[in-house]
This record gives structure tokens, sequence and C-alpha cells, in this order.
């Protein structure tokens, strides 16, 4: 993505292990975040593959998994408590109140909403509201850090798609 902020990794090189793990899931978020930037609201909603994915529909999902995973499994609240849909698969259903700068700005306080609940919590607690039963704040980490990877790479290759046939 031409719009990527910059890269923090190097600075926290010698840091502990959770203040890496912050860093290098905030880049994730803002890269994808980030992958919205410039387009036009149909370009966002382009579908591009016969699944619902566009890139719009990927941050919104993004928006899904930190309160699936910052949420859910810390206070054990309902997906229907919390408001987010049942399934992965329909949290990429966009709706027409969904514009870009409603999903970045949902985006944002997901993901502050996400550190805000982890700030008291260290690397070995463990979260007790997944279905797969009691995970280590540090499992989580490291599959929001996959699961974002994958969802960059998706827009990255959304994006140039959408970017080359318009230029």
């Amino acid at each position: 993505m031409s719009s990527l902020p910059p890269t923090f990794a190097d600075d926290v090189i010698n840091q502990s292990a959770r203040i890496q793990f912050d860093t290098f899931l905030d880049e994730h978020r803002r890269a994808l975040n980030a992958s919205l930037d410039g387009l036009t609201e149909e370009q966002a909603r382009r579908r591009l593959v016969p699944s619902r994915t566009t890139l719009l529909g990927l941050v919104k999902h993004a928006i899904f998994v930190e309160k699936v995973w910052f949420d859910e499994a810390i206070t054990r609240r309902s997906r229907a408590e919390i408001g987010i849909p049942a399934s992965p698969d329909e949290s990429f259903i966009l709706d027409e109140h969904d514009t870009i700068a409603s999903i970045q700005a949902s985006h944002q306080e997901a993901c502050d909403a996400s550190r805000r609940a982890v700030a008291d919590l260290g690397l070995e607690d463990l979260l007790l509201g997944n279905r797969r039963g009691p995970l280590p704040l540090r499992w989580v980490y490291l599959h929001m850090l996959r699961e974002l990877a994958q969802h960059c790479g998706h827009a990255d290759i959304l994006r140039e798609q959408i970017i080359d046939a318009d230029s």
C-alpha cells in the first residue's frame, strides 16, 4: 500500500515482548485502516472476488475481530450484547450507512477499546470468554497478528487492483 504509515518495529527491538506485541499489532491495525485512504465510496465497496470481501468490508470485519478478542474473550459478554454479528462471515456485510469515514472511525474506536481492555493484563493472563476455553493473552496477540497480517495482504492486493483499474 502506498500510504502505509511508518514502521516502528525497529524502535522496539530491545523492548519487552509486550511492547513488541503492542507495536506490531498497532502497525497492522493502522495499515488496514489506511487501506481506505484516498478511495471513493464506490472503490471501497467494489467487489473483486466472489466472496463478500471488499476493502470497506475488510476493515468492518477487523472491527468485529477486535471486539471478539478484546471484548467477548475478556468480558465474556455475548456477541449480541456487544452488538456484533454472530459469525465472522456476517461481519463483512455492508449496509447503506457504512462509509469510509464511519468504518475508519469505528475501527479506531474498537482498537482504542482493545488497548484499554488489555492495559492491565499480562501476556500470560488467561482470557476466559472464548469458545476454545481459557487462552493466554499472548496467544490472542499472536492470533490477531496473523489475522491482521492476512487481511493487510488482502487489502494491499484489492487496493492495487482498484487503483490500476481506475488509472
